[in-house]
């Protein structure tokens, strides 16, 4: 480009932004000068209960907040109750047949299922560190829910 086709470019620059400037100051703002007429307090408060909504003073709503607060310490309570009863312990019972071919693994598997112990991992690392993987024995053990893992671990591999 030339000095002189760069002085013309420019000079329409200043023209197309002037005529911009013009056209924006020129125009008449009603559409965004008009007033926003503000609702009475009725006005509003009809309008949002025929939307569905509920109205409550202050003091209307401190007095929900305490009612529900006291329904919920109330069911808290009357939860608690049945909980007491629910303590008593459900003890399982069941019988342990070990068979030929038979791992500590499958009888902490066997145990999972009758409730005894909660992870069968458990178990057998157990019977890893008392080092009586090699003493597992076939027969049938009875064993219970209230026995503690050790004590398991002593019926079974007698």
């Amino acid at each position: 480009m030339s000095a002189k086709s760069m002085r013309s470019f420019a000079f329409g620059l200043i023209i197309a932004a002037c005529l911009c400037g013009v056209a924006y100051y020129s125009t008449n703002d009603e559409t965004s000068a008009k007033e926003v007429e503000k609702p009475s307090v009725e006005d509003m408060k009809k309008t949002l209960v025929s939307e569905g909504y509920v109205i409550h003073t202050e003091e209307e709503w401190h007095e929900q907040l305490a009612a529900t607060e006291k329904t919920k310490d109330d069911e808290k309570a009357a939860e608690e109750e049945p909980k007491e009863a629910e303590k008593e312990k459900i003890v399982y019972r069941s019988t342990i047949i070990v068979s030929d071919g038979m791992t500590s693994i499958d009888v902490g598997r066997a145990l999972e299922k009758a409730k005894i112990v909660k992870d069968p991992m458990d178990f057998v690392n157990e019977v890893e560190k008392q080092k009586l993987e090699k003493k597992l024995k076939p027969g049938s053990y009875e064993v219970d829910s209230n026995m503690k893992l050790k004590d398991a671990i002593s019926v079974i591999f007698k």
